[in-house]
């Protein structure tokens, strides 16, 4: 199957402004690239590339004050299946897990695990240890939260949609991941495409989409909350502990974000 998947982004800034801008696929589906997505950028910019702490590629630039236009488009090959689904996955002792999968047992800026612990064993403590568990929570926050755009705040905790119940993609992702770390499974926050390929229509506009994956029977599994379903065509952009990790852009500066589009469609070969 062949998808092409990219965005455009375009701001008004009133001064020149560094960004830093992570809208690259991520290097473990690099390889499927029939042609790089290169950041370009209108006006052209000088870039510099690097890796951040958890191996994402990030882009630094200085925006022009004035209209500025970025985005990437190439076409990905992919499988064609949707996600994987394990049921005997097993559940790891903390003192068993990975040490590179411990910080994802941690609170974060998004994630206050302190906060959610004593809930999360309540409402999870008496579920099946391993897949099943982390289906629990997922099943949980699908029906627990209120989806809409209107509802979208860059600043809600996970603590915050566990009490108002209402979100965006990201919200349902730092309630369950926030609630697989209370119960001692590694968690962690993913930013990427998410495909309409496979249902039926109508389809909503196409935006960039928040989902987990949590580590269980010795490797990293993707879990929706959201959408709690398995999808194909998702494509990672980025992963971290949450959001504050994975901004797909960052400015440094007033902006005002003038336009938006983004595309993961089906074509032919």
């Amino acid at each position: 199957m062949r998808i092409r998947l990219g965005c455009e982004l375009s701001y008004e800034f009133p001064a020149p402004t560094p960004m830093i801008v992570m809208l690259n696929v991520h290097y473990s589906r690099v390889m499927s690239l029939e042609h790089p997505d290169h950041l370009v950028t209108t006006p052209a910019v000088p870039i510099q590339s690097y890796r951040d702490s958890f191996g994402n590629w990030c882009c630094r630039l200085v925006a022009p004050a004035g209209r500025f236009t970025l985005g990437t488009d190439s076409v990905i090959r992919d499988e064609g299946r949707s996600d994987p689904v394990a049921m005997d996955a097993i559940q790891h002792a903390v003192q068993d897990l990975p040490p590179d999968t411990l910080l994802f047992l941690l609170g974060s800026r998004y994630c206050e695990t302190d906060r959610l612990s004593e809930e999360a064993w309540r409402l999870f403590g008496n579920t099946p240890l391993g897949w099943p568990r982390v289906q629990a929570i997922c099943d949980f926050v699908h029906q627990h939260v209120k989806f809409g755009y209107q509802h979208a705040r860059a600043t809600r905790t996970a603590a915050e949609t566990y009490a108002e119940r209402l979100g965006v993609c990201r919200d349902y992702a730092h309630l369950a991941v926030t609630f697989c770390r209370c119960m001692n499974i590694p968690a962690r926050y993913c930013t990427g495409y998410i495909s309409d390929i496979g249902l039926p229509p109508p389809y909503d506009p196409m935006d960039f989409a928040a989902w987990m994956e949590v580590y269980l029977g010795g490797r990293w599994w993707v879990f929706d909350p959201r959408n709690n379903a398995p999808r194909i065509g998702r494509i990672l952009i980025a992963q971290g502990r949450d959001a504050a990790d994975v901004p797909l852009t960052h400015t440094f500066g007033p902006n005002k974000l003038a336009s938006f589009r983004v595309w993961t469609d089906q074509i032919a070969g």
